[in-house]
């Protein structure tokens, strides 16, 4: 196909917040704040950024996981946001997550075999009880599962083999887009380069469309093909993972790489950025990252900069990128 496979235009997801029942204020969390990504066939596109920053809503508001508050969603140039189960049900063939615990995201009660052959069940009813079982077969083979655990439980699995296993249940109905919501942060290192090979050989094999989430820019620069780098709940920066590594923009960015520990130099040594988040709920008005920026000027706290594009071809959101 021509065209991005996902792409959303504008998206945001506002969270209500418990409040008195006589109160007149209806507090909302900004999670997502316009956000524009367009993913192209057969790519790796990252999300990094720190913990709160809008990375898994965004993955759950793609996935028809959370309603947007506003915005569109496009899949394969069909818009997805709003659409009823029934209408959507086709789609999610096609579309598939990881979630980022193994441990909690298989149901204890239900073996191996019957988490696989759901999927099935549910999206391609057509299929016989026969065909069923040869398709889970075929996709326990090829993530490297043994055929004698389909009649196992989750706790009788390391978190390595669990996590095998949610991969095979996202791969079992042949989509062409997967969601990976930090799916190796659970695991040791030694499972995690595993994990990681797995996801590559599969993209090789069957042409999958990854919009993988992170927090380990280590990770991305083996990994990613795209990088998208977010705060409080916006694109902070968009290049492809070579450019973000060497010459990157946005000084969050340069953040998130100074925080890289490192075997020589010992990146520590360096003087930290200081402070935490602003508050979602109530963002400051101009660029989010102002308040941590050591270049932050009066505009910046005024003015919301807009993601443009640079003379490299890198999309940034700062005054002052260049």
């Amino acid at each position: 196909m021509t065209g991005p496979i996902v792409e959303t235009k504008g998206l945001e997801v506002r969270f209500p917040l418990p409040t008195h029942f006589l109160s007149r204020e209806k507090p909302m969390l900004h999670a997502l704040n316009g956000v524009d990504v367009a993913i192209q066939p057969g790519e790796s596109f990252c999300v990094v950024g720190e913990s709160g920053c809008g990375k898994t809503t965004l993955g759950r508001a793609i996935m028809g996981l959370l309603e947007p508050s506003a915005g569109e969603i496009y899949f394969k140039g069909q818009r997805i946001d709003g659409m009823d189960e029934t209408t959507r049900k086709p789609i999610r063939r096609d579309m598939q997550m990881v979630f980022q615990n193994p441990y909690a995201s298989l149901n204890p009660r239900r073996n191996v075999f019957e988490t696989l052959a759901e999927p099935i069940r549910h999206l391609m009813p057509e299929k016989s009880t026969s065909e069923v079982r040869q398709q889970v077969e075929d996709v326990l083979a090829a993530t490297g599962c043994d055929p004698s655990w389909q009649r196992r439980l989750p706790h009788e699995f390391s978190g390595g083999q669990r996590q095998r296993i949610a991969i095979a249940r996202a791969l079992v109905t042949n989509p062409a887009f997967i969601v990976a919501d930090e799916p190796i942060s659970a695991l040791d290192v030694s499972i995690q380069a595993q994990i990681l090979n797995l996801l590559t050989d599969l993209q090789a094999e069957r042409g999958l469309t990854y919009l993988f989430i992170t927090h380990d820019l280590s990770v991305v620069e083996h990994f990613g093909s795209r990088v998208a780098v977010m705060y409080l709940g916006a694109m902070m920066e968009l290049a492809e993972a070579e450019t973000i590594f060497e010459t990157p923009k946005h000084p969050y960015t340069r953040l998130l790489l100074d925080a890289i520990p490192k075997l020589e130099g010992g990146s520590f040594d360096k003087p930290r950025t200081p402070g935490e988040l602003p508050d979602p709920v109530n963002p400051p008005p101009g660029c989010p990252f102002a308040p941590r920026c050591p270049m932050a000027e009066a505009r910046c706290r005024s003015e919301r900069p807009k993601l443009r594009t640079l003379d490299n071809g890198t999309q940034a959101a700062c005054h002052f990128a260049e």
